[in-house]
């Protein structure tokens, strides 16, 4: 089924606290048992619990008693045939003896089989812990077995749990203190493979030790490129001289998934959905990733690898995960402040380090009152602002040609005026009108064709005259097309908008141009007056005005032709930064895009414009995108100018983040679409 989050590289995970009951193994086991059930309705592959939740944490010197450890393996001999016919693996922390000594432990259960216990590998004995006094510590344990009952199961830090029917899900355990040291264990269980790393936590609370957490956790998953799941022990432990909290969370690559609630008075699951491709995808990329294992483990025995298999549904779970509907625009308003700081001033940095190096002290720009010449424009004035040079050396011009409108004219003109710019009027008709004619052009002739070649001439001639007012005043020009234009190829080549002597926007998506400008507006950059025009240029229909409308009919418009850029950059975003099958992105796109009620938006994003797609349409146009994208423009980014990286996305210079060959095509991504999308 389509909506299958196992058909698409994902996996359901969950960080379990239950309440627990202080030296009653059976209860605990029992409790377990009742959260273990829910994570199998809710299809969860791999189910994560608190250090020592089958006896309790605080227990002292009762873990010494020979009596609880009976009881411990009993219950754990419980819970594994109790967990033959669930589908998660679960990961449940109990102290067990081995040889001569007590250990703390992770076993790791799943539909009948004890799959392997890991030892704890750092043992903390400071302040208000003396594990010591109770626990072996398990560091350098490998190769080993250990025996609970009548079944036997591996044993050692050196343990890693694939799961064969998912690619990419191999899980790797550590336990509490374990995280805190500098070199943890789960960092060597990355390298060695693992994508999913679980931490079995007691970890009383104290004030500012969330806190802490939060941060090694998070911390962990943007270095090692893995998953991280976090429980802590909660509700029924001892509180003696301790108190819980039951912190739960799950992490991916740096990003906060889910988060249970603290302090919770009842047991709670937190549930997310892993992206293994996303995992698998950054790792590839990332040599430097591997390159770290060949140096730190070139003589490390190897990790044993446990199998098992998972056997999901292929049924709607529905979805544990947000999917930002802009991913070059987070939702947050916070993090949509900071991008749109950082966004804003590496474009003006760029551009006023390039006028510094080559030693001009002017720019031309051709402003049309549309989103891309307005954000060039902003953008040069605050870096001639930074170098100290008059805004009157940034030479604009506002080019009309057959089908500008008054209103984007209007607003180019009142742009120009309240920037303080060297303003002028350039039309162009007359030497389109003359160059149609000279090609024997039917339009030349009066007849009202137009087609690619009519519009190309305009476009064709606005370059033309930017780079000759720019030998004229000893300038250069200023690109003002956006990354979004450049990956559907929707800009003109060589004598067009598609070249410059530098192009400030080629690193920033349509979308987020939007919110740049509101930024812009909002963080005082400009005047009042600069304001209350760039607002009226964000309310206007994104259109390239080169075609006349008849009498009836709408002005041309963009996004008819080339589909919506809330949807194409969506599309960009999970090709170019992590190269995803069109299936995937039609998932995703399918669950940020097919209710406008569910999920934030933007700060500041129009009311009337939050809209929504249905999966037809989310197809039709992510084919477009493929065509475009992967089949025809490719010739056009080759050809790139100079201009910064702005988007942790990705930018698409021929030097930088994307290179491909220019009579490449788009089969194989098209063929992927047409054979696992379903039309409807």
């Amino acid at each position: 089924m389509f909506r299958s989050l196992y058909r698409h590289g994902f996996a359901r995970v969950a960080a379990c606290v239950g309440r627990s009951h202080i030296a009653d193994p059976d209860a605990n086991a029992a409790e377990i048992r009742r959260l273990a059930e829910a994570c199998d309705r809710d299809g969860v592959a791999v189910a994560v619990f608190p250090e020592l939740c089958l006896s309790g944490y605080a227990l002292e010197d009762l873990l010494l008693q020979e009596t609880l450890l009976d009881r411990v393996e009993a219950a754990l001999e419980t819970l594994v045939e109790a967990s033959r016919g669930l589908m998660p693996v679960l990961v449940v922390g109990a102290p067990l003896r081995h040889r001569n000594r007590i250990y703390n432990t992770a076993a790791v259960i799943h539909r009948g089989r004890l799959l392997g216990v890991v030892p704890k590998s750092y043992l903390p004995n400071y302040r208000e812990f003396y594990e010591k006094r109770h626990f072996a510590p398990g560091a350098g344990i490998t190769a080993e077995t250990i025996r609970i009952a009548q079944a036997e199961a591996p044993f050692g830090t050196d343990l890693l749990f694939e799961a064969e029917d998912l690619p990419g899900l191999v899980l790797g355990v550590e336990i509490c203190e374990d995280m805190w040291i500098p070199v943890p264990p789960s960092a060597l269980a990355a390298l060695a493979g693992a994508t999913l790393l679980a931490n079995l936590s007691g970890s009383p609370i104290t004030i500012g030790r969330a806190e802490s957490r939060t941060l090694l956790c998070r911390s962990a998953s943007a270095r090692c490129l893995s998953a991280y799941i976090y429980a802590a022990a909660g509700p029924g432990e001892s509180t003696t001289d301790l108190a819980w909290d039951g912190q739960t969370a799950i992490y991916e690559d740096g990003e906060v998934l889910a988060e249970g609630a603290r302090f919770p008075v009842e047991p709670q699951v937190t549930l997310a959905d892993i992206d293994l491709d996303r995992l698998r995808q950054e790792r590839a990329q990332m040599g430097s990733f591997d390159d770290n294992r060949t140096a730190l483990m070139p003589g490390a025995p190897a990790y044993r690898r446990v199998p098992f298999r998972v056997a999901p549904p292929d049924s709607d779970l529905g979805f544990h995960r947000i999917v930002e509907r802009f991913p070059f625009v987070p939702a947050d308003p916070a993090r949509l402040a900071q991008d749109c700081y950082e966004g804003y001033n590496i474009q003006v940095a760029g551009l006023a380090q390039r006028l510094q190096a080559i030693g001009t002290r002017r720019v031309v720009i051709g402003i049309s009152g549309g989103l891309d010449s307005t954000h060039a424009l902003i953008v040069a004035a605050r870096a001639f602002d930074q170098l100290g040079l008059p805004r009157s050396d940034i030479l604009t011009y506002t080019m009309p040609g057959f089908a500008t409108s008054d209103e984007t004219r209007t607003n180019a003109h009142r742009l120009m005026a309240s920037l303080g710019t060297r303003a002028a009027e350039l039309d162009i008709r007359p030497a389109a009108r003359q160059m149609l004619t000279d090609m024997g052009h039917p339009f030349g002739r009066g007849e009202e064709v137009y087609d690619v070649t009519f519009e190309n001439v305009q476009a064709g001639l606005r370059t033309d005259y930017l780079f000759r007012l720019a030998n004229q005043h000893d300038a250069i020009v200023i690109g003002t097309g956006d990354l979004s234009e450049l990956a559907l190829g929707w800009c003109t080549y060589g004598v067009g908008d598609q070249m410059s002597h530098y192009a400030v926007n080629a690193g920033v998506p349509k979308t987020l141009i939007q919110h740049l400008i509101r930024w812009v507006i909002a963080s005082g950059q400009f005047s009042q007056e600069v304001g209350r025009t760039l607002e009226a240029i964000l309310d206007t229909e994104i259109s390239p005005e080169l075609v006349p409308a008849r009498e009836g009919e709408t002005i041309q418009s963009t996004e008819s032709k080339i589909g919506p850029y809330a949807l194409q950059d969506f599309n960009l975003f999970y090709t170019l930064r992590y190269g995803y099958r069109p299936s995937k992105i039609a998932f995703l796109s399918l669950m940020a895009w097919e209710d406008a009620a569910r999920g934030p938006w933007p700060p500041g994003f129009p009311d009337a414009k939050r809209g929504a797609y249905a999966l037809p349409e989310i197809r039709a146009w992510l084919a477009v995108f493929l065509r475009r994208f992967f089949g025809f423009s490719q010739f056009k980014r080759s050809a790139l100018p100079n201009g910064p990286k702005v988007a942790a996305g990705g930018a698409l210079s021929p030097r930088g983040d994307w290179r491909a060959p220019s009579d490449g095509n788009a089969r194989a991504w098209l063929e992927e679409l047409e054979r696992t999308i379903p039309q409807a």
